[in-house]
Protein backbone atom coordinates (compact mmCIF):
# COMPACT_ATOMS: atom_id res chain seq x y z
CA UNK A 1 0.00 0.00 0.00
CA UNK A 2 2.30 2.54 1.26
CA UNK A 3 4.26 1.64 -2.38
CA UNK A 4 1.33 2.29 -4.13
CA UNK A 5 1.41 5.49 -2.39
CA UNK A 6 5.08 6.29 -3.21
CA UNK A 7 4.24 5.32 -6.98
CA UNK A 8 1.23 7.72 -7.21
CA UNK A 9 3.46 10.47 -5.91
CA UNK A 10 6.14 10.04 -8.36
CA UNK A 11 3.82 10.25 -11.25
CA UNK A 12 1.14 13.12 -10.10
CA UNK A 13 3.75 15.10 -7.64
CA UNK A 14 5.59 17.00 -10.14
CA UNK A 15 2.12 17.83 -12.05
CA UNK A 16 0.14 18.86 -9.07
CA UNK A 17 2.92 20.97 -7.82
CA UNK A 18 3.05 22.72 -11.38
CA UNK A 19 -0.77 22.91 -11.63
CA UNK A 20 -0.60 24.51 -7.80
CA UNK A 21 1.88 27.19 -8.56
CA UNK A 22 0.68 28.21 -11.72
CA UNK A 23 -3.59 28.04 -10.15
CA UNK A 24 -2.21 30.23 -7.18
CA UNK A 25 -0.94 33.19 -8.96
CA UNK A 26 -3.77 32.73 -11.39
CA UNK A 27 -6.45 35.44 -9.93
CA UNK A 28 -7.52 38.37 -11.35
CA UNK A 29 -5.12 41.54 -10.53
CA UNK A 30 -7.65 44.54 -11.08
CA UNK A 31 -4.92 46.64 -10.14
CA UNK A 32 -3.20 45.40 -13.19
CA UNK A 33 -2.40 48.09 -16.24
CA UNK A 34 -2.41 45.58 -18.65
CA UNK A 35 -3.56 41.80 -19.68
CA UNK A 36 -0.80 39.21 -20.44
CA UNK A 37 -1.34 40.26 -24.27
CA UNK A 38 -0.90 43.83 -23.68
CA UNK A 39 1.76 42.83 -21.83
CA UNK A 40 3.47 40.32 -24.18
CA UNK A 41 2.79 43.06 -27.01
CA UNK A 42 4.75 45.63 -25.42
CA UNK A 43 7.73 43.50 -24.68
CA UNK A 44 8.47 42.36 -28.01
CA UNK A 45 7.92 45.99 -29.63
CA UNK A 46 10.25 47.39 -27.09
CA UNK A 47 13.08 44.76 -27.57
CA UNK A 48 12.51 44.98 -31.66
CA UNK A 49 10.88 41.68 -32.59
CA UNK A 50 8.09 42.96 -34.23
CA UNK A 51 8.33 39.98 -36.53
CA UNK A 52 7.49 37.86 -33.61
CA UNK A 53 3.60 36.96 -33.47
CA UNK A 54 1.55 36.25 -30.12
CA UNK A 55 -0.74 33.62 -31.10
CA UNK A 56 -3.92 31.67 -29.66
CA UNK A 57 -2.86 27.86 -29.22
CA UNK A 58 -4.94 24.28 -27.66
CA UNK A 59 -1.21 22.96 -27.36
CA UNK A 60 0.44 23.79 -24.47
CA UNK A 61 2.36 27.33 -24.08
CA UNK A 62 5.99 27.24 -26.69
CA UNK A 63 7.60 29.18 -28.46
CA UNK A 64 7.79 27.91 -32.37
CA UNK A 65 11.74 28.85 -33.30
CA UNK A 66 10.74 27.51 -37.07
CA UNK A 67 7.25 30.20 -37.36
CA UNK A 68 8.72 32.51 -34.94
CA UNK A 69 5.40 32.36 -32.68
CA UNK A 70 4.95 32.97 -29.29
CA UNK A 71 1.66 30.64 -28.97
CA UNK A 72 -0.07 30.83 -25.10
CA UNK A 73 -3.12 28.60 -23.87
CA UNK A 74 -6.11 31.27 -25.28
CA UNK A 75 -7.57 32.37 -21.78
CA UNK A 76 -4.46 33.30 -20.73
CA UNK A 77 -3.61 36.16 -23.12
CA UNK A 78 -6.43 37.99 -21.73
CA UNK A 79 -6.00 37.57 -18.05
CA UNK A 80 -4.58 39.83 -15.61
CA UNK A 81 -3.09 37.63 -13.59
CA UNK A 82 0.65 37.16 -12.41
CA UNK A 83 0.62 33.51 -14.24
CA UNK A 84 -0.72 34.73 -17.53
CA UNK A 85 2.05 37.84 -17.48
CA UNK A 86 4.95 35.15 -15.81
CA UNK A 87 4.26 32.29 -18.82
CA UNK A 88 4.16 35.03 -21.76
CA UNK A 89 7.25 36.75 -20.43
CA UNK A 90 8.97 33.27 -20.01
CA UNK A 91 8.05 32.10 -23.61
CA UNK A 92 9.13 35.45 -25.58
CA UNK A 93 12.32 34.59 -23.07
CA UNK A 94 12.62 32.21 -25.71
CA UNK A 95 11.70 34.29 -28.80
CA UNK A 96 14.96 36.88 -27.51
CA UNK A 97 17.06 33.78 -27.10
CA UNK A 98 16.61 33.03 -30.65
CA UNK A 99 16.84 36.79 -32.14
CA UNK A 100 20.18 36.56 -29.91
CA UNK A 101 20.97 33.33 -31.42
CA UNK A 102 21.25 31.82 -28.22
CA UNK A 103 23.64 28.49 -29.00
CA UNK A 104 22.17 26.28 -26.45
CA UNK A 105 19.00 27.09 -28.01
CA UNK A 106 19.75 26.48 -31.06
CA UNK A 107 21.59 23.01 -30.42
CA UNK A 108 18.25 22.13 -28.39
CA UNK A 109 16.05 22.80 -31.45
CA UNK A 110 18.75 20.31 -33.53
CA UNK A 111 18.53 17.30 -31.36
CA UNK A 112 14.69 17.96 -30.95
CA UNK A 113 14.49 17.43 -34.58
CA UNK A 114 16.56 15.00 -35.11
CA UNK A 115 14.96 13.07 -32.50
CA UNK A 116 11.28 14.09 -33.31
CA UNK A 117 10.50 10.41 -35.13
CA UNK A 118 11.44 8.24 -32.05
CA UNK A 119 9.01 10.80 -29.82
CA UNK A 120 5.92 10.02 -33.02
CA UNK A 121 6.88 6.39 -33.17
CA UNK A 122 6.49 6.06 -29.17
CA UNK A 123 3.62 8.05 -28.96
CA UNK A 124 1.72 5.80 -31.71
CA UNK A 125 3.11 2.93 -30.44
CA UNK A 126 1.51 4.00 -26.75
CA UNK A 127 -1.68 5.22 -28.11
CA UNK A 128 -2.48 2.68 -31.14
CA UNK A 129 -0.41 0.06 -31.36
CA UNK A 130 -0.16 -0.79 -27.60
CA UNK A 131 -3.98 -1.36 -26.95
CA UNK A 132 -4.52 -3.73 -30.20
CA UNK A 133 -1.55 -5.96 -29.03
CA UNK A 134 -2.75 -6.16 -25.64
CA UNK A 135 -6.10 -7.33 -26.87
CA UNK A 136 -4.68 -9.65 -28.85
CA UNK A 137 -2.84 -11.00 -25.49
CA UNK A 138 0.44 -11.11 -26.74
CA UNK A 139 2.09 -10.23 -23.80
CA UNK A 140 5.78 -10.45 -25.06
CA UNK A 141 5.17 -8.33 -27.75
CA UNK A 142 3.12 -6.04 -25.62
CA UNK A 143 6.61 -5.59 -23.60
CA UNK A 144 8.69 -4.88 -26.98
CA UNK A 145 6.65 -2.37 -27.28
CA UNK A 146 6.36 -0.77 -24.38
CA UNK A 147 10.23 -0.89 -24.05
CA UNK A 148 10.40 0.85 -27.36
CA UNK A 149 8.12 4.05 -25.70
CA UNK A 150 9.74 3.87 -22.29
CA UNK A 151 13.23 4.53 -24.61
CA UNK A 152 11.28 7.68 -26.27
CA UNK A 153 10.18 8.78 -22.81
CA UNK A 154 14.03 8.66 -21.39
CA UNK A 155 15.34 10.20 -24.77
CA UNK A 156 12.90 13.50 -24.35
CA UNK A 157 14.03 13.54 -20.29
CA UNK A 158 16.92 13.32 -21.53
CA UNK A 159 16.81 16.47 -24.12
CA UNK A 160 15.30 18.56 -21.28
CA UNK A 161 17.85 17.74 -19.23
CA UNK A 162 20.65 18.45 -21.20
CA UNK A 163 19.12 21.77 -22.26
CA UNK A 164 17.71 22.66 -18.92
CA UNK A 165 19.72 26.14 -18.90
CA UNK A 166 17.88 26.86 -22.21
CA UNK A 167 14.62 27.28 -19.84
CA UNK A 168 15.95 28.62 -16.76
CA UNK A 169 17.49 31.14 -19.23
CA UNK A 170 14.29 32.35 -20.63
CA UNK A 171 12.70 32.61 -16.90
CA UNK A 172 15.43 34.00 -14.91
CA UNK A 173 18.07 35.43 -17.57
CA UNK A 174 15.15 37.60 -19.82
CA UNK A 175 11.75 37.35 -17.97
CA UNK A 176 12.73 37.74 -14.84
CA UNK A 177 14.63 41.44 -15.31
CA UNK A 178 11.36 42.54 -17.78
CA UNK A 179 9.53 41.71 -14.98
CA UNK A 180 11.05 42.93 -12.54
CA UNK A 181 10.78 46.41 -14.63
CA UNK A 182 7.22 46.64 -15.58
CA UNK A 183 5.25 44.52 -12.73
CA UNK A 184 4.95 46.02 -9.39
CA UNK A 185 7.76 44.99 -6.86
CA UNK A 186 5.14 43.51 -4.35
CA UNK A 187 4.45 41.06 -7.37
CA UNK A 188 7.88 39.92 -7.91
CA UNK A 189 8.23 36.66 -5.52
CA UNK A 190 5.01 35.36 -7.08
CA UNK A 191 6.45 35.72 -10.21
CA UNK A 192 9.56 34.10 -10.23
CA UNK A 193 7.71 30.86 -8.46
CA UNK A 194 5.53 31.01 -11.49
CA UNK A 195 8.61 31.31 -13.98
CA UNK A 196 10.67 28.89 -11.76
CA UNK A 197 7.46 26.27 -12.58
CA UNK A 198 7.78 27.45 -16.38
CA UNK A 199 11.27 26.37 -16.20
CA UNK A 200 10.68 22.90 -15.14
CA UNK A 201 7.54 22.24 -17.04
CA UNK A 202 8.63 20.37 -19.85
CA UNK A 203 10.77 18.13 -17.24
CA UNK A 204 8.06 17.54 -14.62
CA UNK A 205 6.16 16.64 -17.47
CA UNK A 206 9.02 13.90 -19.03
CA UNK A 207 9.35 12.73 -15.47
CA UNK A 208 5.58 11.96 -14.92
CA UNK A 209 5.00 9.85 -18.17
CA UNK A 210 8.29 7.60 -16.83
CA UNK A 211 6.17 6.75 -13.88
CA UNK A 212 3.44 6.47 -15.53
CA UNK A 213 5.24 3.59 -18.38
CA UNK A 214 6.75 1.98 -15.03
CA UNK A 215 3.62 1.82 -13.23
CA UNK A 216 2.00 0.01 -16.82
CA UNK A 217 5.39 -1.95 -17.05
CA UNK A 218 4.17 -3.15 -13.79
CA UNK A 219 1.05 -4.21 -14.30
CA UNK A 220 1.74 -5.71 -17.45
CA UNK A 221 4.33 -8.04 -15.78
CA UNK A 222 1.92 -8.61 -13.09
CA UNK A 223 -0.74 -9.87 -16.31
CA UNK A 224 2.31 -12.17 -17.58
Amino acid sequence: MMLALFLLLLVFGPTIWLNFVFNRHDKILVDMPFTAGEFGHDVLREHGLESVCIEETRGGDHFDVRENKVRIVGQRLSRKSLTAISVVCHEIGHAIQHAEKYRPLEQRTRIVERTAWISRAGSAILFLGLPAIYASGSYSLIKICLILVILSAIIGLVIHLITLDVELDASFNRALPIIREKVPADYHDACRSVLRAAALTYVVGVIGNLFSLRAIWLLISRLT
